[in-house]
Parts: structure tokens; C-alpha cells; sequence
């Protein structure tokens, strides 16, 4: 998993609404992995104060998977 610093550079934002602008879809597990990577981040508030910074986890992708393809006849 890659880490990416983040700056707060506006006011009223929080972890989630930083995940939602980085990816453009839901990354279901990624702000409670932000927290955790983070000890003392929950402590600022749920609205986060300009110039905080913390590291946020990149998932790296998966290769899809090649399944054989099924032939019937």
C-alpha cells in the first residue's frame, strides 16, 4: 500500500469528504485505515483545522484475474 501526505487547506473538511475528492467513488474502509494510520488525527474534530497533516493509504490495484473461458461444445 502506498502512503500520500495530505494537507488541510480549507476550512470545514473532513477525512471523508478528502478520500471523496482523491478517488471520485466510495473507498469503503479508507478513512477508518486513515485513522488508524494516524494516532491523534480523531482528536482535531470531525472538521479538521487548516494545516493539519496526516497520511492517507493509496490501494494499489489488482490485476484482474484471467479465468479460462468456459466452452459448452
Amino acid at each position: 500500500m502506498i502512503v500520500e501526505p495530505v494537507t488541510v487547506e480549507g476550512e470545514f473538511i473532513t477525512v471523508s469528504l478528502i478520500v471523496w475528492r482523491r478517488f471520485r467513488r466510495p473507498m469503503p474502509g479508507l478513512v477508518e485505515q486513515t485513522y488508524d494510520m494516524n494516532p491523534g488525527l480523531g482528536e482535531l474534530g470531525a472538521f479538521l483545522p487548516v494545516g493539519a497533516t496526516f497520511d492517507m493509504p493509496v490501494p494499489v490495484p489488482r490485476e484482474p484475474a484471467i479465468l479460462d473461458p468456459i466452452r459448452l461444445w
